[in-house]
């Protein structure tokens, strides 16, 4: 299969259109990391999605519409709070998880009688979605376990010879997943920490848990159960305040011939008098907006990547080191 990576037009919009209604995938861009997209109503074509990534088939996806999309055709009840959530924050980086009202595959939920859905506010993804005008099931544009991508190249590097095509929306700004919202009880429960911080959905609705998954248990959103975001090259992380050890770690590996990189933010970059550095950047949002951009850079030319977390723990950075826990794991 030869694997075409257009610019977003209208020849690339018809062709991804006929091969979403013959069944087939298409690697789209959001704001946050590029998705693998199939019709949510089509078996067959959500199954394919699973197959192309290698996915665990009990490892859910979310279902991303356009901005006019009525939602309620595929959902039980929608909350007080997340309509005022989405006023808030969509089309934006935030899924919200209700009761399902079945319409869509089976497979999209893994047997769940929830549904996660998500507007993405990326011009490029709400063009395709308008176009298509079908619920888009979609996971990350990557292979199982692997870093996210966050530009078409990313995409063509894992997927070449798998999907037809790839809309080349430019680098996604985002640079991390979406926040997933549990939107079925009383209040929301954050699933899976975003660039929509929890402080920011308390401060819109009063009050947002925060669930705590642990091993054994039934992966109820996408990012909790399996490994993730890992670079092909060996991989350390060391607390911010083991600047010390990471470099003694650096000196040690370099001397024994290895290609050894240190990625940290500018903070810690400026401490550190090494050669080779990956810089995530300054802030919260750069920082996570360059986290998968520096992790596939690094395993092109690293043996090894000894990570330093930033000083900053909340807000963005949960989710930010969520996937650089995992990443590194």
């Amino acid at each position: 299969m030869i694997t075409k990576v257009l610019q977003i037009d209208e020849s690339a919009l018809s062709l991804s259109k006929k091969i979403i209604e013959n069944g087939g995938v298409v690697a789209i861009p959001t704001e946050t990391v590029y998705g693998l997209g199939a019709n949510a109503f089509d078996n067959a074509a959500v199954e394919k999605i699973f197959e192309i990534k290698g996915r665990p088939n009990d490892n859910p996806l979310i279902v991303h519409v356009h901005k006019d999309y009525d939602i309620s055709t595929l959902v039980e009840d929608i909350p007080d709070y997340a309509k005022l959530l989405a006023k808030a924050f969509l089309p934006g980086p935030l899924t919200m998880v209700y009761k399902s009202k079945g319409t869509v595959s089976s497979v999209v939920s893994c047997g769940l009688n929830t549904l996660a859905i998500r507007i993405p506010s990326h011009e490029g993804a709400q063009k395709f979605l308008k176009y298509v005008n079908l619920p888009i099931a979609a996971p990350s544009a990557n292979v199982s376990k692997h870093v996210s991508p966050t530009t078409a190249e990313h995409v063509f590097t894992d997927l070449n010879g798998k999907i037809e095509l790839i809309l080349d929306g430019g680098k996604s700004q985002g640079g991390i997943e979406s926040t997933v919202l549990d939107c079925t009880g009383v209040a929301p429960v954050v699933l899976r920490s975003g660039l929509i911080t929890r402080e920011m959905i308390a401060k819109v609705v009063g009050e947002c848990g925060e669930y705590v998954y642990k091993d054994g248990m039934r992966a109820i959103s996408p990012g909790l159960k399996y490994k993730h975001y890992s670079p092909n090259c060996r991989t350390v992380l060391f607390n911010s305040d083991e600047i010390g050890k990471a470099v003694n770690l650096y000196n040690e590996e370099t001397s024994k011939g290895a290609r050894a990189y240190i990625l940290c933010d500018g903070e810690a970059a400026r401490k550190i008098n090494v050669a080779n550095v990956l810089n995530l950047g300054d802030g919260e949002n750069e920082i996570a907006s360059n986290l998968y951009l520096k992790l596939r850079e690094g395993e092109k030319i690293a043996d090894i990547i000894i990570a330093v977390a930033p000083e900053k723990q909340d807000g963005v950075m949960v989710g930010v080191m969520n996937r650089l826990t995992k990443a590194c794991r």
